[in-house]
């Protein structure tokens, strides 16, 4: 800012000058003039509010190898490196292939054209022009749209009025109404072959090292992506992460089958059974407890953009009241994908947004839920390295974004969401989760899980300059005794404000300036630019 004082005969005059704009804010008599600029001008000038350094981040930024801190600075497409591309390939449109928009006809057979003739092609942007399409009608085969080829991309001429719209009418029928998870997507990406396990780790790998030495690599190539498995009923193991929290006798899966940790990697180099990976090691690995490595067909470079994804959900929604309030209207899901995106997209009047059900390095950001809320927003079900950014959860899903089942290392960046939902922590094991500048509700009700998959999180949920929208509570239970349904050992708590919540500090494993934020802002913004020492552009341009 910049202030400049202009003298008018007998009138004084002062213009401000913001980002080269010019604002007159005060012109008059000088004597009446000089004494309003007396008041005024402390405020006008009063520097940017100044937040106390992160202690937790200086001893990171100090000490990687020894921080509490996960880094999450391998998050996102290409480890958030690289921007999203705009890739001058083969265009399929889909109208070159039967699709009408605007009319009463269905465009579902036109699409799946459009889509074999991209695949046979080795890749393609399934285009998608201005106009209303529809792809579930009364008289369409049910099922999935099914695009199992990597370097496809779906492009729609915009997300706003007047701009490429799909609408599906009729929701998608489970095979089992009971299981109410389980209606299949409307439109699913990859998940077409199964992984195959070559062998298991031999040497001990500690968390962020970038290297492991397998059984037998002989099957395995230079990037190649690979996903490391433990399953493990150690009591220790399990103790390392609940602490002095009980093991409660509901929690079937982790009694029975203990715990579980899926983690995929891109191989970067394989010299003899030694393997060389691109991100480092997110879990302490030791050859006692049976490590497994398989090799996963992940696509890649899958991309879905400029589109609104419209449902026909119009009930008032109730949780588990069936599978049509919890899946029915389930819009798109990632399986087995890798270094892929969804960008600039509305998903209206949906049960389910977009869920990644596995896979590797994917960014979904600068997207809205909108319309009739619903169940869940957008998930992490069991990715590794997912970045979340820039989503507007208008519809105050249920659960909003958040993560599920084995996920690995998810950062969910400046995503806003009414007061009356909160993140979504959905049990089956998720790790590593940063809630990084995160505006809306802390709920215990949201969470999710059955109780036999309990736990909501495992190690490691870190809440960062979280800002609370609802009422404040005077002491927030991470481990209470009910609800049974809102469990979370030991989170990582620094800045969280917005209202007076306090916490219970022995629940903590570590916590930082209640009620006020803290520097850096963002814990993703500030490891990405200690790794690559720079914020990338990409990062930069979607944060303004």
């Amino acid at each position: 800012m910049i202030l400049v004082f202009n003298h008018l005969g007998d009138k004084l005059q002062a213009v401000q000058y913001v980002n080269e704009s010019k604002i007159e804010f005060m012109s008059g008599n000088i004597r009446v003039f000089l004494i309003s600029l007396l008041i005024i001008l402390p405020a006008i000038c009063k520097p940017q509010e100044e937040f106390p350094k992160s202690q937790l981040y200086k001893n990171f930024k100090d000490n990687r190898a020894g921080s509490i801190l996960p880094d999450f600075s391998y998050v996102g497409y290409h480890e958030g490196e690289q921007s999203i591309p705009n890739p001058d390939w083969k265009i399929f449109d889909v109208t070159k292939f039967g699709a009408i928009p605007n009319d009463a006809i269905s465009d579902k057979e036109a699409i799946k054209k459009a889509i074999a003739a991209a695949e046979a092609n080795g890749g393609g942007i399934v285009f998608f022009p201005k106009g209303k399409f529809l792809i579930n009608e009364d008289k369409d085969s049910p099922g999935s749209i099914i695009i199992k080829s990597g370097n496809i991309i779906f492009r729609g001429s915009g997300s706003g009025n007047e701009t490429t719209e799909l609408f599906m009418k009729n929701s998608l029928r489970p095979e089992d109404t009971t299981k109410m998870w389980t209606s299949p997507p409307m439109f699913e990406f990859g998940g077409v072959t199964s992984k195959k396990r070559i062998g298991v780790i031999t040497q001990k790998a500690k968390i962020g090292s970038f290297k492991i030495v397998v059984s037998s690599a002989s099957q395995l190539k230079t990037g190649d992506w690979i996903e490391l498995e433990l399953k493990s009923t150690d009591s220790g193991l399990i103790k390392s992460e609940l602490g002095n929290h009980a093991l409660e006798k509901e929690w079937k899966f982790l009694i029975d089958k203990g715990l579980s940790v899926k983690v995929v990697h891109q191989i970067s180099a394989i010299q003899h059974d030694t393997i060389l990976l691109k991100e480092p090691i997110t879990y302490d690995i030791y050859p006692a407890n049976k490590w497994s490595v398989s090799r996963i067909p992940c696509i890649q470079e899958v991309g879905v953009e400029n589109i609104t994804f419209s449902g026909n959900w119009r009930q008032k929604f109730v949780h588990h009241r069936s599978w049509i309030d919890d899946s029915g209207w389930t819009m798109i899901k990632f399986k087995q994908i890798a270094n892929s995106w969804i960008k600039d997209c509305v998903f209206k009047d949906v049960n389910v947004a977009v869920m990644i059900n596995s896979g590797s390095n994917i960014s979904v950001f600068n997207c809205r839920i909108t319309g009739n809320g619903g169940h869940e927003a957008v998930t992490n079900s069991g990715g590794t390295n997912i970045f979340f950014g820039k989503i507007i959860d208008e519809a105050s899903a249920w659960h909003s974004v958040g993560v599920a089942s084995t996920s690995m290392n998810t950062v969910i960046w400046r995503i806003r969401y009414p007061s009356t939902s909160s993140f979504e922590s959905h049990s089956s094991q998720p790790r590593n989760t940063l809630l990084d500048c995160v505006e809306g509700g802390l709920l215990y009700n949201r969470g999710g899980g059955a109780k036999e998959n309990m736990p909501n999180h495992m190690q490691n949920l870190v809440l960062w300059n979280f800002k609370q929208t609802n009422e404040a509570y005077e002491k927030f239970d991470f481990w209470p005794v009910k609800p049974w349904y809102w469990r979370i050992p030991y989170p990582i708590v620094v800045g969280f404000h917005g209202t007076k919540t306090q916490f219970i500090s022995e629940q903590l494993k570590y916590s930082e300036s209640i009620g006020k934020q803290v520097d850096p802002e963002s814990l993703y913004e500030a490891q990405l630019k200690l790794r690559l020492g720079t914020i990338p552009e990409w990062l930069i341009k979607l944060k303004l």
